[in-house]
């Protein structure tokens, strides 16, 4: 059964009737929902560290172990945020592989021989990728534990039977009844952080994220109204280090808002002169990720700054918790985090992301609860034949 997000009046400061008409109130509770349930993650993590740190810590405090985390589409996109992070930290190799990719060439991502931890991703917890992954995994790797996090408490990946496996079943509102991934894509990325980092250190933290992640929900919408109004048709979003997978993740949502008829891009502003550059025209918008990190967030404006002086894109907006007095018009301010590391900054930024991708979606008179009135693509993927490996 599915759960009723937490209701709140006038979701996103729009009246709920209007919400309701147009198809777009489950998606607008859904983004405002985000920093209760991240706060309700972490307290439900917190009470699971003393069975989460037994069950992981043999493959993770092994060199010569590996730490695989995987999904498919917006589930996908929390490993490759997180992995940069997780495989500096821990002694464990932590890599980011989508189920799609292990499906299609397991011999290139799986070794029988190296013990493994497959941490898999699931909203709905029934995509045909992540219950193949996990059986491929089991026949193919010798020494193998499974952590399964998802939002759905009926799903098949919730249920799936393994050697070694460990459930993290996360507040049933986050299981988004949106087409959109947008508070199962925050919880579960929070949910695997605290696993891994360990919830009593993220205490400190969990409240200023929780509060700017709000504040930018209550601040920024007229803001990414207005971008959405202006009508532009190609949108590029721009990340270094953990921000590069929020990159991804957040060209996806606008694709998916928006039924594919806004182009997008994504790269790492150092990348993005490598050629991706010539994706820009007159009514392109940028949104950069600005890093928090000294080193970083110089490379981030040098980027900014160019991209400006060039005058080929219609407008450069930069999301900063850092924010720059000479870019001040062109910058969504985040609050509160001006010191925090950059893991920490991706709730308040990709739920501007979220926010710009829904206002789009209903510029276009398209219903963000449902923008592919065709069926060609599902809330649950469909048409995936799987084959027996050789």
């Amino acid at each position: 059964m599915q759960a009723t997000p937490m209701k709140t009046p006038d979701p996103l400061g729009i009246p709920e009737s209007d919400l309701l008409a147009d198809g777009a109130l489950w998606t607008a509770r859904e983004i405002e929902q985000q920093p209760m349930m991240l706060e309700r993650t972490h307290a439900l993590l917190a009470g699971l560290q003393a069975q989460i740190d037994p069950f992981i810590g043999p493959i993770t405090q092994d060199p010569r172990a590996r730490v695989i985390l995987t999904g498919a589409g917006t589930s996908a996109y929390i490993g490759q945020c997180l992995a940069p992070l997780l495989d500096r930290r821990l002694p464990a190799r932590v890599d980011a592989v989508p189920t799609t990719d292990i499906v299609s060439a397991p011999y290139l991502y799986l070794d029988p021989a190296q013990p493994l931890l497959l941490v898999s991703f699931g909203r709905s917890g029934n995509s045909p990728e992540s219950l193949a992954t996990v059986a491929l995994v089991e026949s193919m790797v010798a020494d193998v534990r499974h952590l399964v996090v998802t939002c759905n408490p009926e799903g098949a990946l919730g249920r799936v039977q393994a050697r070694h496996l460990l459930t993290l079943q996360l507040p049933e509102e986050t299981h988004d009844a949106s087409f959109a991934m947008t508070s199962s894509f925050s919880c579960m990325m929070y949910a695997t952080l605290a696993a891994f980092v360990g919830a009593p250190q993220l205490e400190p933290r969990i409240a200023p994220i929780s509060r700017a992640t709000a504040q930018i929900i209550d601040s920024a919408g007229a803001t990414t109204q207005a971008l959405a109004l202006a009508g532009y048709d190609r949108v590029v979003y721009l990340g270094s280090g953990v921000m590069q997978g929020l990159a991804r993740e957040a060209a996806l949502k606008l694709g998916e808002l928006s039924n594919g008829a806004v182009a997008t891009c994504y790269d790492s502003p150092l990348g993005f002169r490598h050629g991706p550059k010539t994706f820009l025209q007159p009514r392109t918008l940028v949104v950069v990720f600005v890093s928090n990190d000294q080193l970083t967030r110089k490379y981030d404006h040098d980027l900014i700054d160019e991209l400006r002086q060039d005058r080929v894109a219609g407008r450069i907006v930069e999301i900063s918790a850092r924010p720059r007095a000479e870019a001040a018009t062109d910058t969504v301010a985040v609050p509160l985090l001006p010191q925090a590391e950059d893991v920490d900054l991706l709730w308040p930024y990709v739920a501007v992301a979220q926010m710009f991708a829904f206002h789009v979606s209903r510029a276009l008179g398209l219903s963000p609860d449902n923008p592919n009135k065709l069926g060609t693509v599902n809330r649950v993927v469909q048409g995936v034949r799987l084959h027996a490996v050789p």
